[in-house]
């Protein structure tokens, strides 16, 4: 596994295309395009790195991951009536079909879903407490007590985020956000600062994979509903394409991290900075396709 990392990044870390970082959160726009990691968590406890596997990035939407996690821990399928389950077709901070289908979201993935998502797991405690919540799940998950909220990334976040207030001022008018406005805000926007690096994110994402010793945080149906909503929805509007090229299930954040997971096999996170049209990692999508071709673990093999 480990030759065959390195050859994924030697084969696509030298490509002069590596999508466009995003500029709208300021703290994002100053990190390296040149930076590319690849980390494998295998069943059977090993963990396998290439390139920049160690550099610390925010995982941004990857987040959503561990957030609908706890929102089901806390209130089951009663989560279903606020927030729906299919794929929105539209980019991830679109207001349109919030506005047509009444303040339910598609889906917990696109950020009004992850609004209503973070909502549910505030309840009503503070910020503080329920960011300490979401920390100790990561870790847990991680067995790692180092993993980190960058409280620059935040404060920029909060200060940039005016598409997401409107989400959920929007969502406040249909009676589907319960918290005040900005509490919600102020734990998102930290929840998307959530600091971590190729390896630690792989090992964070073991609590999706069904094998002995991995952390069992969620119910193996639970799993399975998590599983068939990051291929579904996990890329966004890119969704579909994700699943055509990697055919795994996937989560993306606009930092340009990905984790996937090969159900019963491993734990994959990829790093690169760069952005496709969909708002994805464009050599982070690619290197997934890579690894997926050459071991076989597409679910649709």
């Amino acid at each position: 596994m480990k030759d065959l990392l390195d050859q994924i990044h030697t084969a696509l870390g030298g490509s002069p295309d590596r999508g466009n970082v995003a500029t709208y959160i300021p703290e994002l726009a100053k990190v390296d395009p040149g930076h590319f990691g690849i980390a494998v968590a295998t069943v059977d406890g090993q963990v396998f790195t290439a390139g920049h596997a160690d550099v610390l990035f925010s995982i941004q939407s990857v987040s959503k991951v561990f957030a609908l996690a706890l929102a089901l821990g806390k209130v089951g399928d009663a989560l279903w009536k606020r927030v729906g389950r299919e794929p929105s077709g539209l980019s991830f901070n679109s207001l349109l079909l919030l506005e047509r289908e009444n303040g339910i979201p598609r889906n917990p993935f696109i950020n009004a879903g992850a609004l209503v998502a973070t909502d549910t797991y505030l309840g009503e405690s503070s910020p503080r407490e329920a960011l300490g919540q979401l920390l100790r799940f990561i870790r847990s998950a991680a067995d790692d007590d180092t993993i980190h909220i960058n409280d620059e990334v935040a404060a920029s976040e909060v200060a940039t985020c005016h598409r997401n207030r409107a989400l959920a001022h929007y969502l406040a008018s249909f009676g589907n956000l319960h918290a005040e406005v900005e509490k919600v805000i102020g734990t998102y926007s930290h929840q998307c600062a959530v600091e971590m690096n190729c390896r630690q994110l792989a090992l964070a994402g073991r609590f999706l994979i069904n094998g002995p010793g991995m952390p069992r945080l969620i119910s193996s149906e639970r799993r399975r509903r998590m599983a068939a909503l990051m291929m579904t929805c996990g890329h966004y509007d890119g969704s579909g394409d994700f699943a055509f090229r990697a055919g795994l299930p996937g989560k993306s954040g606009v930092g340009g991290g990905i984790l996937a997971f090969a159900p019963g096999r491993a734990s994959i996170a990829v790093w690169s900075p760069g952005l496709n049209e969909y708002g994805n990692s464009k050599l982070g999508t690619e290197a997934i396709e890579l690894l997926v071709r050459e071991t076989g673990w597409s679910v649709f093999a």
